[in-house]
């Protein structure tokens, strides 16, 4: 019986050290473009002193310090989006995410899931996926975005969110998040 102990120990430890994402796949694929925020950043960020008359801005610096990182990964390839798609669903299924909302219009679809923090209003992950993006106003440089996923991960301020959205120019869907 300690043998089968010390094999499994042995099997899981590796696991335990790498904080590597199920979405870090994306960032070297050639068609998707990445933007990669860690602590560091965010910590030297957040450490910016600001005016005591800008709730915004002081909401804004709540949020990041207590962000452990922002993952955007955007694809204007049908194929990788598909992918996302199908990879996203079996990380909602295999963690403790919930959904917390969709947003269908003619321009696209937004999901929005969570994995609950340590109470109502805070939340350890808030994942978007934007898919079925119809709007040519959307995209960069004439690129017609597929897909969009957004991870953010720390404890995050549902009631906050908002502040973080606008100062980092994210879609105002996120707004409607603190507001469940």
């Amino acid at each position: 019986m300690k043998q089968v102990v010390v094999v499994f120990l042995m099997a899981v430890t590796p696991l335990l050290g790498f904080s590597q994402s199920i979405f870090d796949k994306y960032e070297d694929m050639d068609n998707v473009g990445s933007v990669v925020i860690n602590k560091g950043l965010i910590n030297l960020v957040s450490s910016i002193d600001i005016d005591d008359g800008d709730q915004e801005a002081k909401d804004f610096v709540d949020v990041a310090r207590g962000l452990d990182g922002i993952k955007v990964f955007i694809t204007e390839d049908k194929g990788v989006s598909t992918d996302m798609h199908n990879t996203i669903r079996k990380y909602v299924k295999s963690s403790s995410l919930e959904e917390l909302m969709r947003v269908k219009d003619k321009d696209a679809n937004v999901k929005f899931y969570i994995k609950n923090g340590k109470n109502d209003d805070h939340v350890y992950e808030l994942l978007m996926f934007v898919q079925g993006i119809n709007d040519s106003h959307i995209g960069i440089d004439g690129r017609k975005f597929e897909s969009i996923l957004v991870s953010l991960t720390g404890d995050i301020d549902l009631n906050k969110v908002s502040a973080l959205t606008k100062k980092m120019n994210l879609p105002d869907e996120l707004n409607k998040v603190g507001n469940k």
